[in-house]
């Protein structure tokens, strides 16, 4: 079962507006999501969770990340699919 986005917000940062948290709640949500993506076993949350970090800047590398080929596969697709928007986005800008 994957996780909410909402709920991974709320749950590590105590809101789901990031523009509101100074720079030491971001860190420090960012820790407790770090510590608890290294020992989460379930596939689906840990992927959820990775997929926050990568958002935020901090995900460890897909390879170091998933030992499961299709993990790994999809976590490599959803970055060069996040980097795609991202720099679509500034092509708008």
């Amino acid at each position: 079962m994957g996780m909410d986005l909402d709920a991974l917000l709320h749950h590590y940062f105590g809101t789901t507006e990031l523009d509101d948290l100074d720079e030491a709640a971001i860190d420090t949500g960012r820790e407790r999501l770090s510590i608890d993506f290294g020992i989460e076993r379930e596939s689906g949350r840990r992927f959820a969770m990775w997929a926050l970090l990568h958002a935020l800047g901090h995900a460890p590398d897909p390879a170091r990340a998933f030992k499961d080929p299709r993990e790994r596969s999809a976590a490599e697709t959803y970055a060069r699919a996040a980097a795609l928007a991202a720099k679509s986005e500034e092509d708008w800008a």
